[in-house]
């Protein structure tokens, strides 16, 4: 008994090797040798696009399929080298492995033959890039031990493929993981990719948030955002309008009140502070808050704990607040009007929300999901915006924002008389945003041109005073404020 090392190649030239030698005997190829040997790298190569099965059992079923399907061996077992350790893949009726010969095999970097007992036992190395990655382990009686080392080429190669891949969809389940993120808004512009890249940083802690921006850009969609995206996701989210009660129902709306605290209080009342108790708090126009209750505010802030208007007993919560607010909070805060603690309290983290001008690529978006809306609501079909309708929307500044853009597109909607949204069914002032067109004398320009002329020459007549000049014209003060910006007329001087 003998063993026998041969001289290491790489598996190409192995099955160039067994095709040569068959080509030099024969004449000819063996042609289902050679369709074999040749489509498993490939085969191997695409096991783990497979699904319903574990991805180990089809490289095992398959590995030996083909191994059984080449080599006439009577047992086998492909096992892995990994820093210094071997550890079997998959084995088939290989009940006891010679590891003196694995050993070897991992050594030398070359096959290594027993020769004894009326068969063989061969431990060839699976090579990748000239690094040892496995064993392919084999008993057989008559085989050919280059057919056999060409196999252990290809199995290395399907074997890396297969972990590279199993990795690389680990990966991307980590990394959608991480990045998914549940909103509601609607956009795909720059502005809305660091808006969402905030939210997702911000929805990991608990700190208190200040979102800044103007009136209807969705300030509340963000606070949700943050709050759906959190560890509080399962919890309550309370939203209240600072702006929207009055300031002696507003303590009783945050802190709730006692049965027989004040007129009319019949029962005990949980305040929202209390119900929204392990989960989110958004306090929208927070600006608005009146001086007495930003320092009981203050005090929840701090001390996480209040009482009910006309009880005594503190009680204690647990939750996280979100701000929002279009006002100027460092200039409420030099006249007075904004306490300056408070402000710092709540400004941990600020975040700002684009408004819609400065994110126009995302109005065709956002006007096509309201015209759906819309048209569902109104039993209708809306197909598209014609081009010149898109031309006025992208050319308006929408002091508005979203919510003036939902509402101009529902008005289009209900009123328009086709399955398109034409210019025509958009809101006045949009239409006059639209730039002059290109064709001289058209229609739109004529009547542009038109309205300038009245404008000019009502401010004249009243030495500049947008009051009496829209006393001439004949039209709101506000309006003709918002024509004379769209239609670029400077003011005229008393």
């Amino acid at each position: 008994m003998s063993d026998t090392t041969v001289e290491p190649r790489y598996a190409s030239e192995m099955a160039e090797n067994v095709f040569g030698a068959q080509e030099r005997a024969s004449g000819s190829f063996e042609l289902p040798g050679l369709l074999k040997l040749t489509t498993a790298l490939v085969v191997l190569e695409n096991l783990y696009r497979s699904r319903g099965a574990p991805a180990h059992a089809v490289l095992e079923q398959q590995l030996f399929e083909l191994m059984f399907d080449i080599v006439p061996a009577d047992a086998a077992a492909i096992l892995l080298a990994e820093a210094g350790h071997v550890d079997v893949l998959a084995s088939c009726r290989a009940d006891a492995l010679d590891r003196r010969l694995l050993e070897q095999a991992i050594v030398r970097g070359a096959p290594v033959i027993h020769n004894g007992g009326g068969c063989s036992s061969a431990a060839i190395p699976m090579t990748l890039a000239g690094r040892v990655v496995g064993v392919l382990y084999a008993v057989y009686r008559d085989a050919d031990i280059e057919t056999l080392t060409a196999f252990a080429g290809l199995a290395a190669m399907a074997i890396h493929h297969a972990r590279e891949r199993e990795f690389l969809e680990a990966e991307n389940l980590r990394l959608r993981s991480e990045n998914a993120l549940e909103h509601s808004m609607i956009g795909e512009s720059e502005g809305m990719r660091r808006l969402c890249q905030m939210i997702r940083r911000l929805a990991r802690g608990n700190s208190t948030v200040l979102i800044r921006g103007e009136s209807g850009t969705g300030k509340e969609l963000v606070a949700r955002a943050i709050h759906r995206n959190g560890s509080r996701a399962a919890m309550p989210f309370v939203a209240i309008n600072c702006a929207a009660v009055t300031e002696t129902l507003l303590e009783s709306e945050f802190f709730g009140h006692e049965k027989g605290a004040f007129t009319g209080a019949v029962t005990q009342k949980k305040g929202r502070f209390e119900v929204a108790n392990g989960g989110t708090v958004f306090l929208d126009e927070i600006g608005e808050l009146a001086p007495g209750l930003q320092a009981k505010l203050l005090r929840v802030l701090q001390e996480h704990e209040f009482e009910r208007v006309g009880g005594t007993r503190s009680i204690r919560v647990d939750i996280r607040v979100i701000a929002a607010t279009n006002r100027d909070l460092e200039s409420a805060m030099r006249s007075g009007g904004f306490r300056p603690d408070l402000f710092y309290r709540l400004n941990v983290v600020t975040l700002d929300t684009p408004p819609l001008r400065e994110r126009r690529e995302d109005i065709p978006l956002l006007a096509a999901f309201f015209a759906q809306r819309s048209a569902r609501a109104a039993g209708t079909r809306v197909t598209g915006l014609s081009d010149r309708a898109r031309a006025c929307l992208l050319a308006y500044d929408w002091p508005g924002n979203i919510r003036e853009l939902e509402n101009a597109i529902e008005r289009a909607v209900v009123l328009g008389t086709t399955d398109m949204i034409l210019a025509e069914d958009l809101p006045e002032a949009i239409v006059e945003a639209e730039p002059p067109q290109s064709a001289t004398g058209s229609y739109h320009e004529a009547i542009r041109e038109t309205k300038k002329r009245l404008v000019i020459d009502a401010l004249d007549r009243a030495r500049g005073n947008f009051t009496e000049a829209a006393r001439l014209l004949d039209v709101h003060p506000n309006y003709l404020h918002r024509l004379a910006t769209q239609l670029k007329v400077r003011r005229r001087s008393a």
